[in-house]
């Protein structure tokens, strides 16, 4: 990981820009992963607010979650018990709420509220790990849409938050299609392989349009995503990162599980 300002001074100037993969609950039990989601945050200036968009939200019109005492939603089942004792005390962040409200809504989005809507797992899991302290307010806000053009509009309107000190974050998984890995080996499906490869060399090469029609340009693109919402969560953060895709880097690569876990930094 490159020298950067680390997590505990004061941020100045445009905040990056990530997309991550998110895992699930038990990546806290993994022996690698935790500490590369530890060393990438410690790496970052600290942000005023994180701005969060899961995969696991989807609703329209978009939709701002809790801001006062942000609960877990546990969205997960037949893990372990211990997975729904996890506690992420973040505080919210009712400021930025209203900055993305009047954001979107004079750029012409509907936003809506739902104030009891906590951070699922496509939020938290990462963030358990990256600020542990939960000393930093978190806003969820949901996918209205699964069109990567849409989702990449959204993020060019989200993206003066990044000059205020907000570190927006798209949470998926580069892939993710878990029942074609029932029947899977020891290593990481070619399917999974391919499309990490090809999507490495997409953003390496900043073919944003390769990228927005990936189901079809790219190597097992249904079988990497025979549904979207996990890659989708990209198309915002590139909206929001715009002007810095030729400064992006892998940060986390190799794979979980068969999936790959690449997770990537703009700015």
């Amino acid at each position: 990981m490159s020298a950067a300002t680390p997590s505990s001074s004061v941020s100045g100037g445009r905040m990056p820009a990530l997309y991550l993969s998110h895992g699930a609950p038990p990546l806290a039990d993994d022996p690698v992963w935790p500490g590369q989601l530890a060393a990438w945050s410690a790496g970052l200036p600290r942000p005023t607010a994180i701005l969060m968009v899961s995969a696991h939200w989807e609703e329209a019109p978009l939709a701002l979650g809790a801001t006062q005492a942000v609960p877990l939603v546990y969205d997960f089942w037949g893990f372990p018990e211990h997975y729904y004792r996890v506690r992420y005390d973040a505080p919210g962040a009712p400021e930025l709420a209203e900055r993305v409200r009047k954001t979107l809504r004079t750029a012409g989005t509907p936003v809506q509220d739902i104030p009891d809507r906590g951070l699922d797992h496509g939020a938290y899991v990462p963030l358990v790990e990256m600020y542990p302290d939960a000393d930093i307010p978190v806003l969820q806000v949901s996918m209205p849409t699964l069109d990567p053009s849409e989702l990449m509009a959204i993020g060019r309107k989200l993206a003066p938050l990044r000059d205020e000190g907000v570190l927006i974050v798209g949470s998926g998984f580069f892939t993710h299609n878990l029942a074609a890995l029932r029947n899977a080996g020891p290593t990481p499906p070619g399917w999974s392989t391919e499309f990490d490869d090809w999507g490495q060399r997409a953003l390496d090469a900043q073919d944003v349009d390769a990228l927005l029609d990936f189901e079809r340009k790219s190597p097992a693109g249904r079988l990497a995503h025979p549904r979207t919402e996990h890659f989708a969560p990209l198309f915002v953060t590139l909206g929001a990162a715009e002007s810095d895709l030729g400064g992006q880097r892998s940060v986390i690569d190799g794979f979980w599980m068969g999936l790959a876990k690449r997770s990537v930094q703009f700015g």
